[in-house]
């Protein structure tokens, strides 16, 4: 065959290769927010489980996507015993890890991945406990460590937990992003290598999508996992585009540089609305935007002084200016929706004259300095923080308190406030598995309080042993009297200034199906598509 009959060929090669590349489903998320690392263990950040345990990792059960329903996941089935002291998990057979240019498995997922990834966190012989640089500080927060007496591997393919006390939640709480389930083999891999730092830079999960590439600040790459256990994704690559700024998550995805854009302001949402190319998903989700005071400072270790603060803050106005109707003003820890909330408790009223008698009461009729920490750019629990902080401390002002406003980047934020060096800091959460105890045990008690992750560093052993209270019983009646205790406490002890319960939005082509917005607050794409 000459060279001249060659060419129908390669031409028709070349564009065979050309549609397959075509062909390739790429889906482009604008997110607000580098993740704090990827071994999830260590975080508690919602951007941070969206690119690992959402993205690169299963756990025993999970959450139905877009709802708080606990299915099976890695375990196909479980059996609890009558006093509640007992969870027999059996495994599912046949999931493969990730195989990347890190790490080749040897073996799929079994029993000793589930013992591995669990005792590290809770046994202080095993030889990654004293690994990680920021300890477990979701495992602490909800006292795992204490609550967890064994882990039993029973066979290949069947685990058993033995718990020290009955543990209401304990289900959901193994659904949430800490509890997802890491590879035994590659940890050993990077122990004996020396390179356990790696867990936190090149994550390997069985999840739907294989980690490919970080660029911080910038963008992370991953590719749909071909041997997943549940199925091939039906996109191909996943990219999150990472933009702090709101408005530059609008600009790329109306310009085409990402198909979704995670939490347009909602003074933005009704002009989306109007673009005949884009959707728009909304949901109330379980979440709570919250000013945490730091009581280990002085002059916020005295309630007086917290509660001048909460009377001096004109909530109503901050709600208005930041969220339109897109948002409730928040009076206890979690939202009015959950089951336990207690409805008869009364807000603090905008009152800066009551303000300044209790900042007499405390000794501090001149006020004093201090500072307040928010983050740059923005999203749904805070959409504006520049401008919140300003509007904070233009109404501190008004009571003779100084306040200087830090602008620290997220991730950097949330680590130095966790060191415990603020005084006043802007956060939020959205609670992880719809139970009223992943409101208050993780943010609010003693044991959170030691690890960090507890803004206001406030220990209170009456309210501590109304969620132990609630954690020992089954009986919702029972759980809920502790809880509506347990907000009358926080109320008068104000070691936050509850401040909004958002709705959720987000902004998609409208090629984009199967998505579905969380109350948990994170973000799922397997079975997402482009079409």
């Amino acid at each position: 065959m000459t060279t001249r009959n060659w060419l129908p060929l390669v031409a028709a090669l070349a564009l065979a290769m050309g549609s397959q590349a075509q062909a390739a489903k790429v889906l482009t998320v604008c997110s607000e927010a580098s993740p704090e690392g990827f071994d999830i263990s260590m975080y508690t950040a919602a951007v941070t489980a969206d690119a690992t345990s959402e993205a690169v990792h299963n756990r025993l059960v999970e959450f139905e996507r877009g709802s708080t329903k606990v299915l099976p996941g890695l375990a196909d089935r479980w059996d609890i015993s009558k006093d509640g002291l007992s969870y027999t998990f059996y495994l599912h057979k046949g999931v493969k890890f990730h195989t990347t240019d890190y790490f080749k498995p040897s073996r799929e997922f079994n029993a000793d991945d589930v013992v591995w990834t669990f005792k590290r966190m809770l046994d202080k012989s095993h030889p990654w406990y004293k690994v990680s640089p920021r300890g477990y500080p979701y495992a602490d927060g909800m006292e795992f460590p204490t609550l967890i007496k064994s882990i039993d591997k029973i066979d290949p393919y069947t685990v058993r937990f033995t718990l020290s006390k009955p543990e209401a939640p304990f289900l959901a709480d193994l659904a949430m992003g800490f509890a997802s389930i890491f590879s035994a083999e590659y940890g050993d891999q990077l122990l004996k290598a020396g390179k356990t730092n790696q867990l936190n830079q090149l994550p390997i999960g069985t999840g739907p999508f294989v980690f490919r590439r970080y660029e911080k600040d910038a963008q992370i790459r991953y590719d749909g996992f071909k041997d997943y256990f549940r199925g091939k994704p039906a996109i191909d690559k996943l990219i999150f585009a990472i933009a702090p700024d709101t408005a530059v998550r609008i600009q790329k995805l109306k310009a085409g540089e990402c198909q979704i854009a995670l939490y347009p302001l909602p003074a933005d949402v009704p002009n989306l609305r109007r673009d005949p190319k884009l959707q728009v998903g909304e949901l109330n989700a379980l979440m709570t935007g919250y000013l945490a005071f730091n009581t280990q400072h002085k002059p916020l270790d005295k309630k007086e002084v917290r509660q001048a603060i909460s009377l001096a803050f004109d909530k109503k106005s901050y709600v208005k200016a930041l969220f339109g109707e897109a948002a409730s003003p928040a009076v206890n820890p979690f939202p009015s929706t959950m089951w336990g909330y207690n409805k008869d408790i009364k807000d603090y009223d905008y009152n800066p004259a009551k303000a300044r008698e209790l900042l007499k009461q405390a000794g501090l009729p001149n006020g004093f300095d201090t500072t307040i920490w928010t983050r740059p750019g923005g999203g749904t629990i805070n959409p504006n923080p520049k401008l919140g902080a300003e509007m904070l401390q233009a109404d501190l002002k008004k009571i003779g308190i100084n306040a200087t406003i830090k602008t620290i980047e997220w991730g950097e934020l949330l680590k130095r406030a966790k060191a415990g060096e603020h005084d006043l800091v802007f956060n939020g959460w959205a609670g992880d598995n719809g139970d009223p105890d992943n409101f208050l045990t993780p943010l609010l008690s003693c044991a959170a309080a030691e690890t960090g992750e507890n803004y206001a560093r406030w220990c209170d052993k009456p309210f501590d042993a109304l969620l132990d209270r609630a954690k020992l019983s089954s009986d919702i009646n029972v759980r809920t009297k502790a809880y509506l205790e347990a907000q009358k406490i926080f109320k008068e002890q104000a070691p936050w200034l509850a401040l909004a319960h958002p709705t959720m939005f987000v902004a998609m082509h409208k090629n984009v199906v199967g998505y579905k917005l969380s109350p948990l607050g994170t973000n799922n794409y397997y079975g997402v598509d482009i079409r």
